[in-house]
């Protein structure tokens, strides 16, 4: 039980280390079908096409390994 929490922690931190390093060279949130709008001078941002192309992406390398 230890061992998945150690893992899963690293893992978590390893992606929060690397995700704004890589939404630079994979436009994560400028894909054709993501939303963004400014109110109130903030951003929000809805990556719906983002999060389905990585979820497709991620189910294919599963079933891969």
């Amino acid at each position: 039980m230890l061992k998945w929490v150690l893992t899963l922690v690293l893992a978590i931190f390893l992606l929060g280390i690397l995700t704004p390093h890589l939404a630079r060279f994979i436009r994560f949130g400028q894909l054709p079908g993501d939303f963004k709008w400014r109110m109130g001078g903030r951003d929000y941002r809805f990556p719906i096409a983002s999060i389905l192309l990585f979820s497709c992406l991620l189910w294919l390398l599963g079933r891969i390994l």
